[in-house]
């Protein structure tokens, strides 16, 4: 399967990514504000989601509609 981010780019483990719109993380007080940049990603078993690790954030499963390919 595929992992493709909001415009469409082919995403792999390792890439880095922008998020294109503020995200509020549930079970936190943090929101994660556009244009943030989020590194060395990993791919899951669903194509439309990604773990990574944020700034104030550890172990993060972001979908792949609010990134952007960096």
């Amino acid at each position: 399967m595929e992992t493709r981010d909001s415009n469409g780019a082919l995403l792999a483990d390792g890439d880095s990514v922008h998020l294109v719109k503020d995200l509020k993380v549930k079970g936190t007080s943090v929101t994660l504000k556009r244009g943030t940049v989020v590194k060395n990603i990993r791919l899951t078993d669903d194509p439309d989601l990604i773990e990574c690790n944020a700034e104030k954030v550890r172990g993060l499963v972001l979908r792949t509609e609010f990134l952007k390919k960096a």
